[in-house]
């Protein structure tokens, strides 16, 4: 669901938008004339955080098949998002570490570094606004909001088959729920 075009861009629950500082500012910044940069710059960053998505399968197929029946149990008798807290607990560190390197290289193919550092340089001519011109860790901001998106998709996902008998779609997904 968000590894393709408009994965994040266009799901308002888990979109990539301006880091704090700047996104207390938008409306001023915005006044000001720099909404196309503003707007180029949170494409440019969900764009990378897109192309990053699908390298979780990978390591959330490990992580499942290599879960213990203890804590299997406790999934399928957990709330409504057991499995997702499970999978975030077991393999957040492991995809940060390569979401981090993905996100870098794709922020480079949407030139995210450089659309931040236009929009910081229109910043730095605005008195009031200087305080938000420092150094921000861009890869990890887009790799961390990137990471908190896909949990929260596959937590509405699962939440969605506990509750609802028609989004079991996998024979393993009716053996494990129908009961």
């Amino acid at each position: 669901l968000l590894g393709k075009q408009d994965g994040y861009l266009g799901n308002e629950a888990v979109k990539v938008l301006l880091p704090s500082g700047l996104k207390n500012m938008e409306p001023t910044l915005r006044r000001l004339g720099l909404g196309p940069k503003i707007d180029e710059f949170v494409l440019s960053m969900n764009r990378a955080a897109e192309k990053a998505a699908p390298l979780a399968a990978d390591i959330f197929s490990s992580a499942i098949t290599g879960i213990s029946f203890d804590a299997a149990q406790k999934i399928q008798k957990g709330g409504p998002t057991a499995a997702t807290e499970h999978l975030k607990g077991a393999t957040y560190t492991q995809l940060l570490d390569i979401f981090k390197p993905a996100v870098t290289r794709a922020m480079n193919e949407y030139d995210v570094t450089k659309k931040y550092e236009e929009l910081m340089g229109q910043v730095k001519g605005v008195p009031m606004l200087n305080s938000l011109t420092g150094k921000l860790d861009l890869g990890g901001y887009v790799s961390g909001k990137a990471l908190d998106g896909l949990f929260k998709v596959l937590g509405e996902q699962e939440a969605d088959i506990r509750a609802n008998p028609a989004a079991r779609v996998t024979g393993l997904l009716k053996q494990v729920f129908n009961k």
